[in-house]
């Protein structure tokens, strides 16, 4: 048994929790979490590492987080004066530049850039939608990202009502879909299922389009009120194969009944889509990396980042500016509380994962000869909804030094974790190597409605969530750091693909276009 904690340490991390406690919406009430922490403080088992007790290192970061700091400050620069960071515009080339310069104001031992390619630039034009009838009426809609331009003047066509684009709707329609601007209906989304489904839906309509001859596809919000978003179903990086638009829900669902009204008439509807939009070849990007070097265990590397682009409608405040500056704001927060990593700790901002996680797989295929030495990454990309733990990647055996390092708050209600392998961010390929990781699992949140929206914006970002979500983080990749032993070793590829098949991800990488990487060694551990 180590001795108690002085008592001084006591008081502080008990009034920090009172402090850190939001409110019964956001974290389950307990029976007394003060209690429960004094409890705790006094009689619980040791954490793995004592020089000093990792309680009394825990204390210290929360208490640099919760003090005074440039949090807000950086994430207003980020959002409110740089923007929509789309890679390839001078906006994301600032948002590159505010990374380095946070870094380094956040007294970090090393920052660089990592270039790395991105297989074709994209900018949206003016895209216009005319619906031509004897009321003829614009729809508000914007081209789906990295999908083809129209031709010049665009597309004057009919309009086919495909419904959900299923196999047997496209039989229905047969020859007629052939030349025609399709319209596909959508549900409304309300949970991150219903956003998986949005992505995973896509691609096998867009392969039955192509094959029918369409013009185009006309995708129909999943959000109301006339919320436009951003959405990428190409996930390489490269130009889609049909141009495609988002229409407002309500304007898709006016022409739905405009279709329905002609074909009773004996009539076609038809309708001019222009998509100008500007496509270049291959550009060069950069991921932001920055350092605070260990002492004992040096030679490993605990890293801990999120994805610093975001879609262009909005300012990318939820997705995913507030994680970027999290992760700039747990780099300061163990700087300034003075706590030494046995390990050292990397810090990554990652560019183009809005097309297919392309910075952060880049990185992983140019540092393979050092991912041996990678004891875990933690990855944050959900937004400013509440924490619940970590997704462990199907890794069961690094549950226990995960809830270990994450012990001293145990009382916020964050250390249930989940054992899925999910997908969908910069996660992902540092699993593919077979490095433990630990991706963030969130409640929704506000984040669904504003995902990718012209609503995500600064005001939709709640500072104490997400200042209780920094310590967390810092917590976590501290304690990691810290411990006598890793979570768990490196994987071999035949583990990886083992885990992959049996959790069912193999699945949702073929449907994202990401298993023929794997299959032939562009992405994942090599045999």
């Amino acid at each position: 048994m180590r001795p108690p904690l002085p008592s001084a340490f006591v008081a502080l991390l008990c009034l920090i929790a009172a402090l850190l406690i939001p409110a019964a919406a956001q974290v389950p009430p307990a029976q007394d979490p003060l209690a429960q922490m004094h409890a705790r403080a006094a009689s619980a088992q040791p954490c793995s590492v004592d020089r000093p007790s990792c309680e009394e290192n825990a204390a210290k970061v929360i208490s640099a987080v919760m003090g005074p700091s440039p949090l807000e400050e950086n994430l207003r620069r980020l959002t409110d004066e740089i923007g929509g960071r789309v890679p390839g515009t001078e906006a994301n080339r600032r948002g590159v530049l505010w990374g380095v310069e946070a870094f380094r104001a956040a007294g970090v031992d090393k920052v660089w850039t990592e270039k790395f390619t991105m297989p074709a630039s994209w900018t949206e034009g003016a895209t216009q939608l005319e619906v031509k009838s004897a009321a003829p009426f614009s729809a508000r809609a914007v081209s789906i990202t990295w999908a083809p331009a129209t031709p010049d003047g665009g597309i004057e066509a009919p309009v086919l009502d495909i419904g959900d684009g299923s196999e047997a709707a496209f039989a229905r329609a047969g020859r007629h879909a052939r030349g025609a601007l399709l319209l596909v209906h959508t549900g409304v989304l309300r949970t991150w299922a219903d956003l998986f489904t949005e992505y995973t839906n896509a691609p096998p309509i867009i392969d039955r389009a192509v094959q029918a001859g369409a013009a185009a596809i006309l995708w129909m919000s999943t959000r109301e009120q006339g919320l436009l978003y951003r959405h990428q179903n190409s996930f390489n990086g490269g130009i889609d194969r049909i141009p495609q638009v988002l229409v407002a829900r309500e304007d898709a669902l006016k022409i739905a009944r405009a279709i329905a009204a002609h074909s009773a008439a004996g009539r076609t509807l038809r309708a001019w889509l222009d998509l100008p939009s500007k496509i270049g070849g291959p550009m060069a990007v950069e991921n932001v990396i920055a350092e605070i070097r260990g002492t004992d265990l040096a030679g490993e590397v605990v890293m801990l980042g999120a994805h610093l682009d975001s879609w262009d409608l909005g300012t990318g405040a939820l997705d995913n500016g507030c994680n970027s500056a999290l992760v700039v704001e747990a780099a300061r927060a163990i700087r300034s509380s003075g706590v030494k990593p046995r390990r050292t700790l990397r810090f990554a901002l990652w560019n183009g994962e809005e097309q297919g996680l392309l910075g952060s797989w880049a990185y992983a295929r140019d540092h393979r000869a050092e991912l041996d030495r990678f004891a875990a990454y933690v990855n944050f990309d959900g937004g400013i909804g509440r924490v619940t733990g970590y997704s462990l990647g199907g890794r069961a055996e690094i549950e226990d030094a995960v809830r270990d390092v994450l012990r001293p708050i145990e009382a916020w209600g964050m250390n249930r974790h989940t054992l899925d392998v999910s997908g969908g961010t910069d996660h992902v390929d540092f699993l593919l190597e077979g490095v433990p990781t630990l991706s963030a699992n969130q409640e929704e949140g506000n984040y669904i409605v504003n995902y990718h929206a012209s609503s995500d914006t600064l005001d939709k970002v709640d500072l104490r969530e997400l200042k209780l979500h920094t310590a967390y983080a810092a917590v976590t990749v501290l304690g990691l750091a810290n411990r006598d032993a890793r979570p768990g070793p490196r994987q071999s590829r035949a583990e990886v693909e083992a885990l992959l098949k049996s959790s069912g991800f193999q699945n949702i990488m073929q449907a994202f276009q990401m298993w023929d990487d794997w299959m032939n060694g562009r992405r994942g551990r090599l045999p």
